[in-house]
């Protein structure tokens, strides 16, 4: 019980990732705005899974780093478009109260992922919104495949903050890292499946419109099947690129892992 309610404090701090993020001033002034959350990523996340009892000793660190990011409205009005996808994917806030944040899932949170309302940048928005409204605005599915949701299914956490100069190698390295794991991506040669994970379906729109190129190899199917080879067939080994040249596989959708993405007693099995 007691490991429990400390993962609880510990993950609320975390997973906050800047639910009101840094006055214009501070923000752009700094040599480096993304210093302190980069160090801690650094040192707690491995493998995308996150040392959260490890982790207590950094909280107050973590709370000066939120503080210090309070309203980001106007400096991102005048930031670049890759400093504004970078803001919003490190800005994705994945919080509840921590006092009453599960330990196992934030999918046990009522309403944590469409009624729970942050504040980022000026606005109050749910977890959902900020997908569906914000993210989608910019037009790349890769962000999708990058948020960071405390969950084992969703985008793995990287050791590093997502940055301008770096982000279109790391969201490239994003949607690599999802169609090579077995858990979002499987390829199943001996019963010709495709298994996905069902986040595609849940964002079809997004996936649909930002892959439209380069599935004419499977012109007769779905459109977001059709977005989902044209994203995965570069990031896959040869054999699996024949096997999906074949076009005789059923794509079928899989369960999403809600489980924690806690790395403290050894990584959780897959």
């Amino acid at each position: 019980m007691m490991l429990a309610r400390m993962k609880s404090r510990v993950l609320a701090a975390l997973l906050v990732v800047v639910a009101a993020v840094g006055t214009s001033p501070r923000l752009g002034a700094q040599a480096d705005a993304y210093a302190p959350l980069d160090r801690i990523l650094d040192v707690y996340v491995r493998d995308g899974l996150v040392y959260y009892a490890a982790l207590k000793t950094e909280r107050a660190n973590l709370d000066r780093f939120v503080a210090s990011l309070d309203s980001a409205d106007s400096w991102l009005s005048n930031a670049s478009a890759a400093e504004q996808r970078a803001f919003w994917i490190n800005a994705y806030p994945i919080r509840g109260k921590a006092a009453g944040y599960p330990a196992e899932s934030i999918a046990q949170v009522a309403g944590g992922i469409d009624k729970v309302k942050h504040r980022v940048a000026g606005q109050l928005l749910t977890l959902e919104e900020i997908e569906k409204t914000v993210i989608a605005g910019f037009g790349d599915p890769r962000m999708l495949l990058a948020l960071g949701r405390g969950a084992l299914g969703g985008g793995r956490l990287r050791s590093e903050p997502y940055r301008a100069a770096q982000l279109e190698t790391q969201l490239n390295e994003a949607v690599k890292e999802f169609v090579t794991r077995l858990d979002t991506f499987r390829i199943n040669r001996t019963t010709n499946v495709v298994e996905v994970t069902p986040l595609f379906s849940w964002r079809e729109a997004q996936f649909v419109a930002g892959f439209s190129q380069g599935g004419e190899m499977w012109a007769n199917r779905s459109p977001l099947e059709r977005a989902l080879m044209a994203m995965s067939y570069p990031h896959l080994f040869a054999s699996e690129r024949e096997f999906l040249a074949l076009n005789t596989f059923t794509m079928t959708f899989g369960a999403y892992d809600w489980r924690l993405n806690d790395l403290t007693g050894g990584a959780p099995p897959r």
